[in-house]
């Protein structure tokens, strides 16, 4: 499994920059990380040696995430039954070689709100909590130098691999960590992505002060997470779940969120969107069989959710490291 995460690759990429020493450690971090592993990562592993030696000669990261090039109604089926091997699929969709992927989040909605709002040309980028990793092929469709996805999941780390077995060439990488496995005080990256993390963390203030020290000066943060209506101190704990999840604390409203930024030490706070999550976004499909927001949600009235709670709002920010 290491070898398939092309290590070589990504430390020859970080050669000369601040980044240098971290990716040098990395072998034997994550070789740790391995010998710990999760129960299911040989049957993970078999469906990764099911996909068949497809060659990308048509790619398009820019207007959504689809590869092509020559296949038989033979190779299709074997894709396709490989790809299903790594169900649940989450974010997405893909189209790959015919094989249509439909995910239960349309990522590609939400990555047509953010997108206008960035520059990402020749930046290198980290993205924590980055699922299968759709969002670092759209950052490269962007114009990004290089990314780097941290993301503890394992299965999200083989559907990755999946994409990057057709693309093996591209600068992206896919890390199975936490945040709080990397260095202090990285300081190594010009954009640093947190999407959909910051309401599973109890501390949330202490967050963002560990994505900025990924940032490097003048680096720009990306953050999108729940929230609710209200003023600058205005904040919903839930009593215990919210839309069925167990681990969400904290969701601010965007004035109490851009007071956070401030209060961490960002700069030129800006929200750049705020968007309803809606049923069509958020859905389950042959791709992810289990719950999704319609179960989540209140049968009567889908502004509350199924806890009498406000439906999930998501706001974008966006901020500098001075």
């Amino acid at each position: 499994m290491i070898s398939r995460l092309d290590l070589d690759s990504l430390q020859q990429r970080l050669a000369g920059t601040p980044l240098q020493e971290w990716a040098a450690d990395l072998p034997g971090q994550l070789d740790e990380k391995l010998t710990i592993g999760h129960g299911d990562l040989e049957r993970w592993g078999a469906a990764l040696n099911g996909l068949p030696p497809l060659s990308a000669t048509q790619i398009d990261l820019l207007h959504g995430l689809s590869l092509d090039g020559q296949s038989d109604e033979s190779s299709r089926a074997a894709l396709k039954s490989a790809l299903q091997g790594l169900i649940p699929w989450r974010k997405g969709p893909f189209d790959l070689f015919g094989v249509h992927i439909d995910t239960e989040w349309r990522s590609d909605w939400k990555w047509t709100r953010v997108a206008p709002h960035l520059d990402l040309a020749g930046r290198r980028v980290l993205d924590v909590g980055c699922g299968n990793g759709y969002y670092l092929w759209r950052m490269l469709g962007a114009g990004a130098d290089s990314v780097v996805g941290v993301d503890p999941n394992w299965l999200f780390l083989c559907q990755f691999l999946a994409l990057k077995q057709f693309l093996p060439e591209l600068p992206a990488w896919h890390l199975p960590l936490t945040l709080e496995e990397l260095p202090e005080r990285l300081e190594g990256f010009d954009t640093v992505f947190s999407m959909g993390v910051l309401y599973h963390r109890r501390s949330p203030i202490d967050h963002l002060f560990a994505l900025k020290d990924c940032l490097r000066r003048g680096g720009d943060l990306v953050l999108e997470t729940l929230v609710v209506e209200g003023d600058g101190q205005q904040v919903l704990v839930p009593e215990d779940r919210y839309a069925q999840m167990r681990n969400v604390w904290f969701l601010p409203s965007v004035p109490a969120l851009e007071l956070w930024l401030r209060r961490a030490g960002f700069v030129d706070v800006r929200c750049v969107d705020v968007n309803v999550t809606s049923v069509e976004e958020q859905r389950s499909t042959e791709w992810m069989r289990y719950q999704s927001l319609p179960e989540f949600l209140d049968p009567r009235d889908h502004s509350r959710t199924v806890e009498g709670l406000p439906a999930p709002a998501r706001a974008v920010l966006t901020a500098r490291k001075p």
